[in-house]
């Protein structure tokens, strides 16, 4: 009996292998995760760090800073979030959703994942490119990064 259970394992891999199934691994943005300084106007400023997804030609970015603070209390996913990358070699690339955690007034300002759309090869940077998010239909915050993120653009696969 033990010898049939391993000849039909074994048969079956031969199977999904002969079928040209395979299980393949998620691709990845490298870095996962990347800081820029980034400049909010009168809202404020410093550090943020986006950390990127990727399955497939989906991406998602998330942004969480403490340089800027929830002006009032925020209900979960109530914000509309617009982050524009540059792409390397010239355009940009959109993500954007209403995803955020609930925050009370003074929480540090967490937005996403926001979704976009990548094409293997694909290198994003902060720089050059904007966040918008309005709150409430009537307050909009924009942020501008100061200089290229580090430690360098996401690069998808």
């Amino acid at each position: 009996m033990r010898g049939t259970r391993i000849g039909t394992g074994a048969s079956l891999v031969a199977a999904v292998a002969a079928c040209g199934l395979a299980f393949a691994p998620a691709a990845a943005a490298a870095p996962g995760a990347a800081t820029v300084n980034a400049d909010c106007g009168s809202w404020g400023g410093g550090d943020a760090t986006l950390t990127a997804t990727q399955s497939g030609t989906s991406a998602t970015i998330t942004i969480n800073t403490s340089a800027v603070t929830a002006p009032l209390a925020i209900s979960r996913d109530s914000l509309v979030s617009q982050l524009t990358l540059v792409k390397a070699g010239g355009g940009t690339t959109l993500f954007k959703g209403t995803k955020n955690p609930a925050m009370a007034t003074g929480d540090a300002l967490e937005v996403g994942p926001l979704s976009g759309t990548v094409a293997s090869g694909d290198s994003l940077e902060a720089f050059g490119g904007t966040l918008k998010v309005t709150a409430f239909g009537f307050i909009t915050i924009t942020c501008t990064a100061k200089g290229p993120q580090s430690p360098g653009p996401f690069v998808f696969d």
